[in-house]
């Protein structure tokens, strides 16, 4: 199996880790992400993954792509990891709905 970590190898994870936040999040409300506590950490954890993941692509290929927003892609982990007693769960549930799926649309358009 290549298994080689290039920028190839950190979309397709990132691919794969926007795309089950889709599927998951597709009929939850706010107060079902609030009220489950396995959902919320799952996607909290993929969140986690999307940014230590955009973290490795390279800068090269961040360049030829900078209409996505790299800089929020690769923050997210710091709000979530340093400050995840305080972290708004309006905001996440935001991210969750909207800017997940378009990101991962604009990935696909590639």
């Amino acid at each position: 199996m290549d298994n080689k970590k290039n920028d190839s190898y950190y979309l397709d994870k990132i691919k794969t880790d926007l795309a089950f936040i889709v599927t998951h999040m597709k009929d939850v409300d706010l107060k079902g992400l609030s009220d489950n506590e396995v959902l919320l950490d799952s996607m909290l954890f993929r969140m986690i993954q999307i940014s230590e993941n955009a973290k490795k692509l390279s800068a090269e290929y961040k360049d030829s792509k900078n209409n996505l927003p790299w800089d929020e892609v690769t923050g997210l982990r710091n709000r979530i990891v340093h400050d995840y007693g305080n972290v708004n769960l309006g905001i996440v549930y935001e991210t969750l709905k909207s800017d997940i799926p378009e990101l991962l649309e604009q990935l696909n358009e590639e």
